[in-house]
């Protein structure tokens, strides 16, 4: 793995981290402040607070890292989510994103994992 694959590894790595720490008002250090949801203009406050929302629906929420692809600037993640719904309901949850990093910031994300996902 050359230098910059594995730079971006731990990137990722560190952010998933931060994630499971329930770091999300601390996020700017991966997330750029105009960063982008699905194709729409998110910003980073709104980012964390997405974020955040899944931690209400489910406490214990935790990512876990499958699968990582790095193809330059563009990073794919398989994850597993797990946790227990506030109303005591295993979750168990494959999750895909794709992210677009510049400047040493994710800028766009492309993911699957939604309130909705959490709550049927």
């Amino acid at each position: 793995m050359d230098g910059q694959r594995a730079e971006l590894e731990a990137f990722y790595r560190r952010y998933i981290q931060r994630c499971n720490e329930r770091g999300f008002d601390d996020l700017g250090e991966f997330v750029a402040p105009d960063v982008e949801v699905n194709g729409q203009p998110h910003g980073l406050q709104a980012y964390g607070e997405g974020l955040a929302s899944v931690i209400e629906l489910v406490p214990d929420f935790h990512w876990d890292l499958r699968h990582l692809l790095i193809d330059g600037c563009w990073l794919s993640a398989h994850l597993t989510d797990t946790g227990t719904t506030v109303d005591h309901r295993p979750v168990h949850l494959q999750e895909f994103a794709v992210y677009r990093l510049d400047g040493g910031r994710i800028v766009e994300v492309w993911g699957d994992l939604d309130r909705n996902r959490l709550t049927s």
